[in-house]
């Protein structure tokens, strides 16, 4: 895969999930994802493969309202591709809001996303969750 379809398929992944498309998601992932999320807030976790993905981006769904404002930034060499960007979001049971400028660190392997570690402000989102 050439780095450009890699970005496109990082792409693809972001636009299923914006969309709450769970079919088209699990379409550009590898069966075995793993997705890393780091602190001590009610998302955090490593999560391994389509059921474990299904279920946080459902969570997520349930507990969390997030916006992007301005589009993320797509860095990538060979089948690494960075999302860097910036989301304000408020999270659902405290009505307490948020700001976070995150990486996502993604692997891309034979058309599939194989694996995200997050690079988040987990103070803010620790904070906004009351924990």
């Amino acid at each position: 895969m050439s780095t450009q379809e890699n970005v496109q398929i990082v792409k693809d992944f972001f636009a299923a999930m914006g969309r709450g498309d769970k079919k088209g998601l699990l379409a550009v992932s590898a069966e075995d994802i793993e997705w890393i999320i780091p602190g001590e807030w009610p998302l955090a976790g490593t999560h391994r493969g389509h059921a474990a993905l299904a279920a946080l981006l459902q969570k997520a769904s349930e507990m969390v309202e997030i916006s992007y404002p301005e589009p993320p930034e797509f860095v990538a060499q060979g089948e690494r591709v960075l999302v860097v960007g910036f989301a304000t979001g408020r999270v659902k049971s405290t009505n307490r809001t948020f700001e976070d400028d995150w990486v996502f660190a993604i692997t891309v392997r034979k058309s599939k996303v194989t694996s995200i570690r997050e690079y988040i402000d987990t103070l803010a989102l620790a904070r906004a969750y009351e924990l």
